[in-house]
């Protein structure tokens, strides 16, 4: 089990500890729902240094880039990220990511710690291109201070203009006391704020200041766990749970992040997916009766018989009732579809919802 630059800290927090993607990480500290509403209504901090970083450098960077993701990423300029996926030839998702472009032939691919190895052999046996490819994992961390009063908590701890960086774009600058820091306007929670690279023997200093800098603002550290709950009410995937290996971004509606205007992995099966349709799509719904729905429980129409499955599921803390995520045959993916969903030997009714669930 590999351990973040910071778990000591979360373990003299007293934070739950829970084997993660190959990581001893916190799930909690003082209760999901506790740091759920931090995270909505103030500030929260996440170590989220378990993700994996690739540095890729030279002029064919973005041509590499281009064939293995499916959004267009010349669209980008220096201080701008995007969100795409890394399609397989078999019409599923290796994995999904969000890819910076750092000078005129270097970008940063993030991907997700469980999928590290497998991303990183993926793209390297698409790289005849003779793009150096360095996986920075190992010494990097990562921090998403998220919340409303993120920017006004950590503006003292930079000399960049925190309130200019817009969505998905983001700065090399100061912070914390540390140079060259990657601050960016991203995150997995709807609530705003910022994510922070840095190398692994700042991340402590970084941790302490963004700490002192919170503290009249109530900030707390917050687990996996609310996480998950924050990213659900917004419709977000988790790769493992809403999309995977057998999921077409087409199935999961992600085809705003696949981009027909170039050549992919897989790309003319999926042009065909989106002239043609899918027969199940990923949709979010939300219980009329009591109950939680959870991963792998079934979903069914009014006569019992099976029609999708559950994804992700919680009981939704801004929300406020049972609400989900969940593969259903097309028929039945429209908005205020009437779906039921299995939870032991009760049907419980639920609708189709646009997502997101969590409105600000």
């Amino acid at each position: 089990m590999k351990n973040t630059a910071l778990t000591h800290i979360h373990e003299s927090l007293g934070a739950k500890m829970v084997p993660f993607a190959g990581f001893n990480m916190p799930v909690q500290y003082e209760g999901v729902t506790a740091e759920h509403e931090t995270v909505r209504n103030g500030v929260g901090v996440f170590d989220v240094s378990h993700m994996g970083e690739f540095l890729l450098t030279g002029p064919n960077a973005l041509a590499l880039i281009q064939k293995v993701t499916s959004n267009d990423a010349s669209t980008l300029t220096i201080g701008r990220a995007q969100y795409s996926c890394l399609p397989n030839a078999e019409g599923g998702i290796v994995d999904d990511l969000i890819v910076y472009r750092m000078k005129e032939e270097q970008y940063l691919l993030v991907v997700n710690a469980s999928n590290i190895e497998k991303d990183w052999n993926w793209i390297s046996s698409h790289n005849d291109l003779g793009v150096d490819m360095k996986n920075l994992s190992d010494d990097y961390s990562l921090l998403a201070i998220q919340g409303p009063k993120a920017v006004e908590a950590m503006q003292v701890l930079t000399s960049v203009n925190l309130s200019e960086i817009k969505y998905y774009h983001f700065e090399v600058a100061d912070f914390a006391g540390i140079e060259n820091v990657i601050i960016s306007a991203t995150g997995y929670t709807g609530s705003g704020g910022f994510e922070i690279y840095c190398k692994n023997a700042e991340v402590e200093q970084i941790w302490n200041k963004v700490f002192e800098a919170g503290a009249l603002f109530g900030i707390k550290p917050i687990g996996l766990a609310a996480r998950d709950t924050l990213r659900l009410e917004m419709g977000f995937c988790l790769y493992g749970n809403d999309i995977n290996d057998s999921t077409s971004p087409m199935e999961a509606g992600l085809g705003w992040i696949t981009k027909f205007t170039k050549d992919f992995v897989n790309s003319e099966n999926l042009k065909k997916q989106k002239e043609e349709g899918v027969s199940r799509k990923l949709v979010g719904f939300e219980l009329l009766e009591r109950g939680i729905p959870r991963h792998d429980y079934e979903i069914v129409d009014a006569d019992g018989n099976y029609i999708g499955i559950v994804t992700s599921g919680t009981m939704a803390p801004s929300v406020g009732k049972g609400i989900g995520m969940g593969y259903v045959k097309t028929e039945y993916a429209a908005v205020d579809s009437e779906i039921y969903i299995q939870i032991r030997n009760n049907k419980v009714l639920a609708k189709v919802v646009k997502m997101p669930f969590y409105k600000k």
